[in-house]
């Protein structure tokens, strides 16, 4: 390795490295650190024998263009942690070549974007603008607060506003300025949204991260109190369901579940205003006969909880032999498991059972 490490090949550096059969630790970034601003001079040889004093190195590389030249930047991962905080203590704004270079940790790129949310911005977005608002009537506006390179409304086709634009601020600190002044600010009766200007992938993950909150606490809310009733008459409504269940104690919320054209999928949710409410509700009205069918109520859980159940349950079964002549052509499943289609929560099915057949 040390003997052909660097050697060059069709003009570029042969490059050998530790091999890690384990992709945890090739993808962790772990003791792995980051340079950038070095001088183009600097090869993968030059980088390794700049690095080498403070441990064993694991890998080392240059980034470069398709021509092989450098970008400029590279890596580095040592095959310990302090090694690497040794680096970036000692190296870290050091000059290189009679440049200063910046060495830190390697962060991933979802890690890269959540630091970049917290990072300043020139570029401004506005929305709820009056149709009447002109991009000089942004320009004169934000001009309160610094210099500003562009004010642009979006338009359509036909020039008509869309009541939206973006404003870019030479000063990071002057663009915050003028977002903590006028969001929310009334302006031609109109009130100002002003934020950061996002990338689409950012106002995807902010819009994901959103819902999955705003489910997580109406799962918190309901958690113990919310029952989930099947195999209901088709004739049961809403106001049939809320009478059903009202003498156990408060309904906060009621439901039956229905298709797009609005036909009943025979089940529904039930939401109480204590655990206590819904566990006697529970108690009896599971298995109650209600026009001739027997009522399935179970305390409501997430599709997650509910799969997980299901799975710790089935892998506990045991299969019961039986001969070839009496083996049942379609598979067992409990009986009253719930049905497929239901979102968000799920009811909890009965023990299992499997009949037993004994075998002469």
């Amino acid at each position: 390795m040390e003997v052909l490490n660097f050697t060059p090949l069709n003009n570029r550096s042969i490059r050998i490295m530790y091999s890690h059969r384990d992709p945890s630790i090739r993808k962790s970034g772990a003791a792995n650190i980051f340079i950038k601003n070095l001088d183009k001079s600097i090869d993968n040889k030059a980088l390794h024998d700049t690095f080498s004093s403070f441990g064993n190195i694991l890998s080392c590389k240059i980034a470069t263009d398709p021509n092989g030249q450098s970008k400029g930047y590279g890596f580095v991962q040592f095959e310990n942690a302090e090694s690497a905080q040794n680096a970036i203590d000692k190296l870290n704004g050091m000059l290189i070549n009679d440049k200063q270079v910046y060495v830190g940790h390697f962060l991933r790129k979802q890690e890269r974007e959540s630091v970049s949310d917290r990072t300043k911005f020139n570029n401004v977005y506005v929305k709820n603008l009056a149709e009447s608002t002109t991009d000089d009537d942004l320009k004169k506006i934000f001009a309160e607060y610094g210099t500003i390179t562009s004010a642009v409304i979006m338009r359509d086709a036909d020039g008509k506003s869309k009541c939206f634009g973006f404003v870019n601020f030479e000063n990071a600190d002057d663009a915050a300025k003028a977002v903590e002044a006028l969001n929310g600010a009334k302006i031609d009766d109109k009130e100002w949204y002003v934020g950061k200007a996002q990338k689409k992938y950012e106002r995807e993950q902010e819009l994901k991260s959103r819902f999955e909150q705003s489910a997580k606490e109406a799962v918190d809310k309901y958690q113990g109190v919310n029952l989930y009733i099947k195999n209901l008459d088709d004739s049961i409504d809403d106001g049939k369901l809320k009478e059903m269940f009202s003498e156990f104690g408060s309904i906060t919320s009621c439901k039956v579940m229905q298709d797009p054209s609005g036909v009943s999928r025979g089940s529904g949710f039930v939401a109480f205003s204590t655990p206590e409410e819904a566990s006697r509700a529970l108690t009896e009205m599971n298995g109650k006969m209600v026009v001739s069918k027997p009522l399935y109520v179970a305390v409501a859980q997430r599709k997650e909880e509910r799969r997980a159940r299901l799975q710790a349950q089935f892998s506990q079964m045991r299969p019961v032999a039986m001969p070839p002549s009496i083996a049942p052509r379609m598979p067992m499943y409990p009986p009253g498991a719930p049905g497929i289609g239901q979102q968000l929560f799920y009811g909890q099915p009965p023990p299992a059972m499997i009949p037993q057949v004994i075998i002469i």
